[in-house]
């Protein structure tokens, strides 16, 4: 089953390979294969399953049920002797069959109301598993993000790593030459281990992507995958502060499926109303009935045959019963108001769901907000320290500052280009999550 929001990732290899052959997932291939062995999705595939077999057995009440029956046993002691018609003491064996129909002809409305109720509930359970589906998506995305995030953190670490390096074989080489205080190496050696303990959490944050992602797919957390890496960039068609609150939130309420599965529980609610009151009225039923039976008695020498008698004794009947409730202990009335009460607490959760939505969009919009003025600013901090490097970097040169300077002006510019790292990141999902809800495509390029 397909989810209805349409959830389409860039693709930037369209052959889909099997799981044992595959080295690099993209993000459709990773959703997709979720889809199929998520733990979560399973859940709600089952729960639909439920659903169904619940309507099914509903509509079932509309069929007529038939039994059949057969006793065969002994009686030890005084029974009736049906010749003589006189207590004797006797060993009598005997063996019946019987067969009977019933069919409901009114109850209520009571059959009619619980198919209804439970083809709402069938649909709402869709809309549930879509839901799933749903978030299950939004959520492999962020571990996706999380891990090309800490590939583009690395590979920067790995970048700062070499140029640290090659700082400090010139500061070496100033050394020997003896223009340069044996100090200033220290500085440099610092840096480099702070370059690689930046390297070494941006490797924890793959890892950490990587398991996050695979327990999301329900993988084995050994299986060796690499996630293709489109280029992420900030888009500059999209301005947060054109989101509009009212606008997207009245879009979520008809895109989002838990606001609809609710919708249709509430008038499942509603229905479950009609269904108690039905029990009210009166049942009337159709029946009938076959039998037959056959005795033997040790008191009596003249036995007719086994099937004379299941022939001379077979017998037929039908009938219409009338059940009319007049008194039941309150369960009928107590029943209707249990429904009524069912629906009020559908109608709060309702109004919670749909609340907590609002609430959700209403912080992703300012979280969006927030995040590209991060971005911006982290844009203008790269260039400043970008600046500041420079002039650090040439003074250097000329031995105009000496090396905890240098270290500084370039421990600001790594800081300053790893947070520019994290805030575009950070700005892109905040603007996909806002557009999750506007229910427009998930894309990364």
């Amino acid at each position: 089953m397909l989810t209805r929001l349409s959830i389409s990732i860039f693709i930037l290899k369209t052959t889909f390979l099997t799981l044992g052959a595959q080295e690099t997932w993209s993000l459709e291939q990773a959703i997709r294969y979720a889809q199929q062995n998520s733990l979560s999705v399973r859940s709600a595939q089952a729960t639909i399953q439920t659903s169904q077999l619940d309507l099914k057995q509903a509509k079932a009440q509309r069929i007529p049920t038939l039994n059949a029956s057969s006793v065969y046993g002994y009686n030890f002691g005084l029974s009736i002797n049906p010749i003589t018609n006189e207590r004797v003491n006797q060993t009598n064996s005997f063996n019946s069959f019987g067969a009977n129909a019933n069919v409901t002809l009114f109850s209520g409305g009571q059959i009619n109301n619980t198919i209804e109720q439970n083809k709402l509930l069938l649909e709402a359970s869709k809309l549930d598993y879509d839901n799933t589906v749903n978030n299950l998506a939004l959520d492999i995305a962020t571990a996706y993000l999380n891990i090309l995030l800490g590939e583009e953190q690395l590979a920067l670490a790995r970048q700062q790593i070499t140029l640290s390096q090659a700082q400090l074989e010139q500061v070496n080489r100033l050394i020997r030459a003896g223009s340069r205080p044996e100090a200033d190496r220290f500085d440099i050696v610092a840096q480099i281990a702070r370059n690689e303990q930046t390297a070494i959490q941006a490797e924890n944050t793959i890892a950490n992507g990587y398991l996050n992602l695979k327990q999301l797919m329900n993988v084995e957390p050994n299986l060796d995958i690499r996630v293709q890496r489109p280029e992420v960039n900030v888009s500059t068609e999209v301005n947060p502060d054109e989101f509009a609150l009212n606008e997207v939130y009245t879009t979520a309420l008809t895109t989002q499926p838990q606001i609809r599965a609710n919708a249709l529980r509430l008038q499942a609610s509603d229905v479950a109303i009609s269904i108690s009151k039905g029990a009210f009225y009166p049942t009337l039923s159709l029946f009938g009935s076959l039998d037959t039976r056959y005795g033997r008695f040790s008191n009596f020498p003249n036995q007719i045959s086994y099937f004379n008698q299941l022939g001379d004794n077979f017998g037929q009947g039908f009938g219409i019963s009338l059940n009319i409730p007049i008194f039941n202990n309150f369960r009928n009335r107590i029943g209707v108001e249990r429904s009524q009460v069912n629906l009020l607490n559908t109608e709060i959760r309702n109004d919670q769901v749909s609340q907590q939505l609002k609430t959700n969009i209403q912080t992703a919009i300012a979280n969006a907000r927030n995040a590209r003025r991060s971005y911006d600013a982290a844009l203008r901090s790269v260039e400043a320290n970008q600046i500041a490097f420079q002039n650090a970097q040439r003074r250097f040169d000329l031995g105009a500052v000496n090396s905890l300077e240098f270290t500084t002006a370039r421990n600001n510019l790594d800081q300053a280009q790893n947070s520019l790292i994290q805030a575009k990141y950070q700005y892109v999902f905040n603007v996909k999550v806002v557009e999750f809800y506007q229910g427009k495509t998930l894309q990364l390029n």
